[in-house]
């Protein structure tokens, strides 16, 4: 058992679940929601971004984004998040995790808010402007990540601190629910209002003037989620285990927690002192003490994510294929514009309701039963398991009479992503560093996963080419073809399962108990 433990940690670790961590969840997880919603809207208007500005005259088929156009539009809100996950995740250790977390919320207010209002007098200067917007909203949706990770990991108790985390981020796939039925929803509108023939019927009129206002209004109202939550955010009082073990005002830190759990707490100043002032509890982050004690765990946490992020982001390689096996989308020439986006809406949310939010709630309900060590392992398992069983006899599942065994098998890859690495690579990096270094080393973990998901967007839409030149996409190099990529992917996740033998099984410790913060043994050795 861990020593010396301040009574206002030890009263939020033992706390039953109350009111305060439901509010906890709602106010990190519409963070978590907006993230979603903004990072993942642009993949159901590029179609449309496409046939607004590229139009060819004379073409047989509508206009699309050229891959350079595409690759920086779906990339630089990724660049963006990998930049704000260092900076914000650095800065919540030096300024406090509430302080930081009202100004990555105003960044994504202003800048989703901006991106619908992109402007220029050619398509190149349209999509810069939005490229630009699209960068900083990044920005501030890479803060939202260490943040709402780490100040749900303070406020949790220790028996259901996993579930508490997990639903943060659980809120993700709502966000991405919540932008698919938007998208419907407004499509559906314009589309009865402003009917416009097909493309193959007149492919100028296909496109209604009417059309540049639906990627707006989709891209604007991201904004309104994160606005609406910001009030409760910056009312949120800083977190106990900042207050007292980094900023060690422990008057502070039991005067915020007795008005939250409506206790009396005592401030133990002298203990705080005690605790921070010991050697082994005032190493940094490159120092041979963090090394030795974390460096592992860091290198568990960081390779991980990156390698689930290179699945998960590959997914839009077979989304087409997918969608347009199972007739959700017809050929883009049988269609108008508006009607485009409601069909990619509506596939979307559909695979959205079917594999990705179930597998979110059930990492929910099982995480502090099980543990993240076995959800994780298990998650990677099938991953590799069905990338495989995908890959190997690809050419059967190319058949159309088993194209919708193909969907099960992608449905249960993306599941188990989801009730496995998707959601404990970001539960974890939250419990297991001390709290003076754990934002940072949530950033630099989730950093690295976006470093995965940019290889796993753009790596893999070069490989995935066919072999023959003639068969790839416009204005693509051959590649190994998808076969050859399911086959890199199944190893990939492979390498991913032996890398969690790395991590720590955190479940039912204290925060201190697992960072070794508050041993009073004089060696400073963890638990």
């Amino acid at each position: 058992m861990a020593k010396e433990q301040l009574e206002v940690l030890n009263a939020l670790d033992v706390a039953k679940t109350q009111w305060y961590h439901f509010t906890a969840i709602v106010i990190a997880g519409m963070g978590f929601f907006t993230d979603a919603y903004d990072l993942f809207c642009i993949s159901l208007v590029t179609k449309l971004l496409g046939r607004i500005h590229y139009h060819v005259e004379g073409s047989d088929k509508p206009g699309t984004l050229p891959p350079g156009v595409s690759a920086a539009l779906n990339g630089v809100a990724l660049v963006g998040t990998l930049a704000g996950q260092l900076f914000f995740g650095w800065l919540g250790d030096k300024m406090g995790r509430k302080r930081v977390y009202g100004m990555t919320l105003m960044l994504m207010c202003l800048c989703s808010v901006a991106s619908g209002l992109s402007f220029g007098q050619t398509p190149h200067a349209v999509m810069a402007t939005l490229c630009f917007f699209r960068f900083w909203l990044g920005f501030g949706i890479g803060g939202d990540y260490p943040l709402s990770a780490t100040i749900m990991s303070e406020y949790a108790n220790k028996k259901t601190r996993g579930a508490f985390i997990a639903a943060v981020f659980a809120m993700q796939g709502f966000g991405i629910l919540a932008g698919g039925i938007f998208a419907i929803i407004i499509s559906a509108a314009f589309d009865a209002r402003f009917n416009a023939p097909a493309y193959q019927v007149d492919p100028v009129g296909s496109t209604a003037p009417q059309a540049d206002y639906v990627w707006r209004i989709i891209l604007m109202v991201g904004a309104l989620p994160a606005g609406l939550t910001y009030y409760w955010r910056i009312k949120m009082p800083e977190t106990a285990r900042y207050t007292a073990l980094v900023a060690k005002n422990a008057k502070q830190a039991a005067a915020d927690m007795a008005k939250v759990m409506q206790v009396e707490i005592d401030a133990e100043q002298h203990k705080v002192e005690q605790i921070t002032g010991r050697p082994d509890n005032s190493f940094g982050l490159f120092s041979k003490e963090f090394a030795r004690r974390h460096g592992l765990h860091l290198l568990g946490t960081t390779s991980t994510w990156f390698l689930l992020d290179i699945a998960f982001y590959s997914q839009n390689l077979f989304q087409k294929d997918i969608f347009s096996a199972i007739g959700w989308i017809p050929p883009a020439k049988t269609m108008n514009a508006i009607e485009e986006v409601y069909r990619i809406a509506r596939a979307q949310t559909l695979i959205a309701l079917c594999s990705t939010v179930p597998g979110y709630w059930f990492t929910v309900a099982f995480i502090d039963i099980i543990g993240r060590f076995a959800i994780q392992l298990m998650g990677f398992f099938f991953m590799t398991v069905f990338m495989f069983a995908l890959a190997i006899p690809y050419n059967h599942w190319t058949h159309p009479d088993n194209r919708i065994g193909f969907v099960v098998m992608y449905a249960l890859t993306f599941f188990f992503a989801n009730f496995g690495p998707n959601a404990t690579t970001f539960v974890v990096p939250a419990e297991i560093f001390p709290a003076r270094l754990r934002s940072t080393c949530h950033g630099i973990s989730a950093a690295s996963g976006k470093a995965g998901a940019i290889v796993g967007a753009f790596g893999f839409l070069y490989l995935a080419q066919s072999h023959d030149p003639k068969r790839t996409d416009k204005g693509y190099p051959a590649g190994i073809g998808v076969k050859n990529s399911l086959i890199v992917l199944g190893v990939i996740n492979l390498l991913g399962l032996l890398c969690t033998f790395l991590v720590p099984e955190p479940k039912g410790k204290s925060l201190e108990e697992i960072s070794g913060e508050n041993e009073g043994d004089g060696e400073g050795n963890p638990v």
